[in-house]
């Protein structure tokens, strides 16, 4: 049976997902591509909450400055260590410049 692309990365995701989860002291972060956009995002796995999130574009450089907003964001709410999920996207492209962008910042992985 030949699976669509979605159906391999949404099985990824499976397999990441059972491994992390975010706590209060540590919060995972988790990302979602579409077409236009990347959303980016910090969740308590404890409580089940977002504390926030936000969106910006696909390309590299708008996903350069979405990383260092995101970044700051976590420096305002005292976060200093997270759990990266990338969602079962490939670490590569964006997903890895976002990712080297936030632990440039003093974000620990």
């Amino acid at each position: 049976m030949v699976k669509t692309r979605e159906e391999t990365r949404q099985r990824r995701k499976m397999h990441i997902r059972k491994r992390l989860h975010g706590t209060k002291e540590r919060p995972r972060v988790f990302l979602n591509k579409s077409n236009k956009y990347v959303y980016i995002g910090i969740a308590n796995d404890d409580e089940g909450k977002v504390i926030f999130s936000l969106k910006g574009g696909k390309n590299n450089e708008e996903a350069l400055k979405l990383a260092k907003d995101f970044a700051k964001k976590l420096k305002t709410k005292k976060i200093n260590s997270i759990v990266f999920d990338r969602s079962g996207y490939k670490y590569t492209g964006v997903v890895k410049k976002l990712a080297d962008t936030i632990r440039e910042s003093g974000v620990n992985f």
